[in-house]
Order: structure tokens, then sequence, then C-alpha cells
């Protein structure tokens, strides 16, 4: 199975670490040929991740996208979703016949307020049968750092999913595999949401047993916009111990680490961007300042305009998430926002 990797930004990037440690070559697009000549000299990205190291020779570097599907068995896709369009649209309608596709995109595509899936199967008339997702609670410094960390595979295909999953099996990464493939798509956009208000929430100055409970609040409203749009694996305590081998149990269980668990970490850490990016607008940056202090992309911003949208068909009951799309989007003080949350959490 050859992989190809789309994107060269810090998930990418630990992405690529995992499939090269396991000895595998890979195909790999990078933007800028100026780029790629220095990752080659210094066998690691220039711009993001310097503690990851690469053998240089299990990689095939090229600015054509182009090349690198023709390369590739499974595409591992890991720009930031505002670029999706940009990247992909000029590409031939039939170009990714017969290969398999692996998100790592936690976002919305902005433009067209839809999942990749749904982009890929109006554009290139793609089948979600093919379509894999990877996803945490995994941040990219820890892989860099190899410390032990999970990652999700999630697929409709599950014996695909699980071979898929055998090659990112590591001694500092183990996987797990589930069949709910837009839950937990949706789940990694929301956490991202929920991250940037407890980033506000902290820049405001608020504790940790406030914090605490706005989290909690927080992974009810996701739950309960999960059963909203007809995904039905938000119940928790239920394990499968007769299928322990491929974790099936994360497919049934909410309070798994793919759902819970990478909302925790993207609140609380401070690798999260989007925690970072909430905490300067709660200090008093604006959108733009602290967009330009970061110089990463932030994926909750255009996350909650995306779901605020998308939530229009399911009419959710999302007072948190509302809460932050108005702080961000309609220039809602922080303070007067987080006043009105108060009033919802229980």
């Amino acid at each position: 199975m050859k992989f190809g990797i789309i994107g060269s930004g810090s998930w990418g990037t630990a992405l690529a670490k995992i499939l090269t440690d396991n000895g595998a070559q890979i195909s790999w697009w990078i933007r800028t040929e100026e780029a790629i000549q220095q990752f080659k000299a210094r066998g690691h990205n220039p711009h993001y991740l310097n503690a990851a190291t690469f053998e240089i020779k299990q990689i095939s570097f090229s600015t054509e996208v182009q090349d690198v599907i023709h390369n590739s068995d499974v595409l591992l896709i890991a720009v930031p979703s505002a670029y999706v369009s940009e990247v992909l649209l000029s590409l031939p309608k039939n170009i990714l016949s017969g290969k398999k596709i692996l998100s790592a995109i936690k976002g919305i595509l902005p433009h067209e307020n839809v999942l990749l899936n749904d982009f890929l199967s109006t554009h290139f008339d793609f089948q979600i049968q093919n379509y894999f997702a990877v996803l945490g609670p995994c941040h990219a410094e820890e892989v860099a750092a190899e410390k032990l960390s999970y990652l999700t595979f999630s697929g409709i295909n599950e014996t695909d999913t699980k071979e898929i999953a055998t090659h990112f099996n590591t001694n500092y990464i183990k996987t797990v595999v589930n069949k709910d493939i837009i839950g937990v798509q949706y789940a990694a956009v929301l956490k991202n949401i929920y991250a940037l208000g407890a980033g506000i929430a902290h820049g405001l100055e608020y504790g940790d047993n406030f914090l605490s409970v706005l989290i909690a609040n927080s992974a009810d409203e996701m739950a309960g916009f999960l059963r909203k749009a007809g995904i039905m694996n938000a119940e928790v305590g239920y394990i499968d111990h007769e299928n322990e081998v491929s974790s099936s149990h994360a497919h049934n269980n909410y309070a798994a680490s793919v759902y819970l668990g990478d909302l925790l970490v993207t609140c609380y850490s401070l690798y999260s961007r989007n925690r970072t990016f909430g905490n300067m607008i709660g200090k008093g940056y604006s959108v733009k300042t602290a967009q330009l202090e970061m110089n990463m992309v932030a994926e909750g911003y255009n996350a909650c305009k995306c779901m605020h949208f998308i939530n229009q068909q399911y009419n959710a009951s999302m007072p948190i998430a509302s809460t932050i799309y108005k702080i961000l989007w309609e220039q809602l003080q922080p303070r007067k926002g987080f006043e009105k949350i108060e009033k919802y959490l229980v």
C-alpha cells in the first residue's frame, strides 16, 4: 500500500513521520521547490515540527499534486479545510478513480459548508466506501516527541480501515478502528469550536472550576447535535468486550477517545491552536490580529460559522457554539457572550 501526502503542515508532517518510522516509502506534495530543497538539506520540515527528522531516501517530493496522486494507493489529505478547493478543484475529475482517500482534515470546507467526503462526492464522484478519516486525540508536537498517543481510523469498510490503520502502528502510536465516518468528522469539527470557547474563557480569566463546567456542557451539546444529525453513537458506557482487538467499542461509546477524549485535549492542551486563538480573543485581540500573531490556521474559526448554517437544518440546541460564532463573526463582546453562556450551564 503506497501512501501519498497532500499537505506539509504540523499534522501532515506528524503523520508522515509515523509512516516513515514504519519503513514506508511515501510521496509528498509540498507547495514550493524551495521548501523541498530545505527539507532535503536539513532532514526535517523547514517550517513545522523541526524535531521530527526523516530519512530523505524514503520520500519522493513533488510540487505537483497530480504526481503524488498517480504514485499513491492511499492519498492522505492534510491541508487546512479552507484550502482544499484551491488544491483539488483544478484536477481532472477522474483522477481519484481507484484511489483511497484518508482525510486528516478537522474542519468543514467553508466555501460549501460540507465535510470533505461530500465535497469529493460532488466534484469527483468519489464513493464513501473508499473514504476514511484519521483523528485524535493526538497533537502533532507529541507525535514528533514520540509520546504515546492514540489515533482513531474511521471508515464504513472495516477491512480496509483496519488495513490502513496497521501502517500507523508504532511503539508510540496505538490505533483504534470505528465505522462512524460522519460522526467522528463532526465531532472533530465541534471540538475545535469548543476549544475556542475554552480559550476565550481562559483569556477572560475564568478559572478551572468554570472551565470544567463549560467543557462538560460542551460535550453534552456536541452529543445533542450528533443525535439530531442522525448519528447514533453518542452512548456512554457501552463497550464491546468481544472485539477489543479492533476497539469496536469506540464506535458505540461517546466517552471514547475520538469523541470526548479529543474534546478534552483540544480544550486543555497548550499545544491547541484553537485554545490559543480563543485565549487571544478573550484577552482583547481582534480576529485579524490573532490570526497574524499565530501564523497558523485555527480550524474552529471557520468551523463555527459553517456549523451555524449547517445546524439550521438540524435545529439542535447549541447555545455555546452559537455564542462563540457571534463573538467571532458578529462582533459580540466576549465578556457579554460569556455572561450569556453562564446562564446556560448546568
